[in-house]
């Protein structure tokens, strides 16, 4: 018995046509996917050519000057938003970032001190280079109860948050030695929980979508704007501390101490980190 088999049908070119831009979309999106979930968080849209509003960089002068007067209060001791990365943790029982050392006490003539110190509960070998940073100013509180009639006054405090997967850390440090200026000093600590690294103030530019040119000059207008102010007080006596508005530091490469929280971003220019002053200046996006 002689068995004829079924002709095939040919595609036709709209078959074809369609099938075509299924498997190209597809391809698409797997590349999107990949880009997104393990070199950056760029929106889609943006990653595709299409505009999105940053949501940094946009306030205005008044709101910007309010956020400088509320900085005080932005040390709460605390981690501000979870969200989740319980998996990291390495104890489970406790916050991403908790307080590890806390202290209060007052010794007439000796010391009077008030120290909330934290501790990044993540296993990471970079978190451990963090941590171990951040025990000098456990090391600092051992040496100022030990002193005798140096009248010090010795605070530490912190805050945190987690946005768009970087956990932002800023711990502030004040220390009054006796006669000597006060010293303020503050350092961040920013990690990228996505993909278990340190993350850079351009990378976080480029995040927000923000130009680094930009930034710059809104850096390079604030410093040349308090050292304005510096040199009208010096014309009247005053002995204030001095910006260099040509130093390096003020670029966007070289500018480490920085605190990400909600829509704002903390530019930090504490000079108390290298010399003994409270001045320090902040940029404000």
């Amino acid at each position: 018995m002689k068995v004829i088999l079924p002709e095939e049908k040919a595609l036709s070119k709209k078959q074809i046509t369609i099938y075509s831009a299924i498997v190209i979309t597809c391809v698409i999106a797997i590349i999107v996917a990949f880009y997104v979930q393990f070199y950056a968080r760029i929106e889609i849209g943006r990653l595709l050519g299409f505009e999105t509003e940053t949501k940094l960089g946009n306030k205005t002068e008044e709101q910007i000057e309010n956020l400088e007067l509320e900085f005080e209060h932005i040390f709460t001791n605390q981690i501000e938003n979870r969200e989740g990365h319980d998996n990291k943790k390495k104890e489970n029982d406790k916050s991403l970032v908790y307080t590890k050392i806390e202290r209060k006490e007052k010794k007439e003539n000796d010391y009077d001190i008030e120290v909330q110190i934290p501790y990044i509960n993540i296993d990471h070998p970079k978190i451990e280079e963090y941590n171990q940073e951040i025990e000098t100013f456990i090391q600092k509180l051992n040496q100022v109860i030990q002193t005798q009639n140096k009248n010090i006054i010795y605070n530490v405090e912190y805050v945190a948050n987690v946005q768009n997967d970087i956990l932002s850390l800023m711990i502030r440090s004040q220390l009054k030695e006796g006669a000597n200026a006060q010293r303020v000093i503050i350092e961040t600590f920013n990690y990228d929980l996505r993909n278990n690294k340190e993350i850079s103030l351009e990378e976080v530019l480029r995040i927000e979508n923000m130009e680094p040119f930009e930034v710059q000059q809104k850096i390079r207008n604030k410093i040349q704007k308090e050292q304005k102010k510096v040199e009208d007080l010096k014309n009247i006596g005053y002995n204030i501390y001095s910006r260099d508005i040509t130093s390096k530091r003020y670029e966007v490469e070289n500018s480490k101490v920085f605190y990400i929280t909600k829509d704002t971003l903390y530019l930090i220019y504490a000079y108390g980190n290298e010399n003994f002053t409270s001045e320090m200046d902040l940029v404000i996006l």
